[in-house]
């Protein structure tokens, strides 16, 4: 048996590594992330990371335990992907300033025949940011590969007042919940 990470993350990889599982496999998902008009935040990741798995479960074999996810950011109900330019970054993180918004986590594990799916939601809070701080954020280049165009592990912790629930699904990866899952197919972190 293998554990395999559905995605090409290196925060993911991270993670999982912080939590001592050295030994995994990378496999990413490469279907196209398509989210249906009218879909919640909840309901479109959990269906992201089932199909992120289910792709990835045809390339393993039945015994190994696939890991996968999708996190968005939503803001008034409006789902905030990543950023398609500098441009797109600056409109989310102008929304963002001064406001409180969610994270939602889908997680899948599957084994075999056997799959678990869920959705952590977490809320944050930004400060107000101003027009040089944005800019100036953008410039670093850290925005541009994340959800809601903006990193809490990295320099955009500075613009994060509170964050109301686990502080990994905003990473990408709700550490808690994932242990849980992973037990219910027989692995257990500790």
């Amino acid at each position: 048996m293998d554990i395999v990470l559905a995605s090409a993350s290196p925060r993911r990889r991270e993670l999982l590594k912080m939590l001592g599982v050295e030994n995994f496999k990378v496999v990413p998902a490469v279907g196209e992330e398509v989210i249906t008009n009218g879909m919640t935040a909840s309901d479109a990741v959990c269906s992201l990371s089932f199909a992120k798995a289910s792709e990835v479960s045809k390339l393993c074999a039945e015994a190994d335990v696939i890991i996968a996810a999708d996190t968005v950011v939503a803001l008034d109900g409006k789902i905030l992907g990543k950023p398609v330019n500098k441009t797109d970054a600056f409109h989310m993180l102008s929304r963002l300033s001064g406001r409180t918004h969610n994270v939602f986590t889908g997680v899948t594990v599957m084994k075999g025949e056997t799959s678990y799916t869920e959705c952590e939601r977490t809320s944050v809070r930004f400060r107000e940011l101003t027009e040089r701080e944005i800019f100036a954020y953008i410039e670093t280049g850290e925005p541009m590969d994340k959800a809601g165009a903006y990193g809490a592990q990295g320099i955009g912790s500075l613009f994060v007042e509170g964050i109301e629930g686990d502080f990994f699904n905003v990473v990408g990866l709700p550490l808690c919940r994932l242990s849980k899952m992973l037990e219910k197919v027989g692995v257990n972190l500790i």
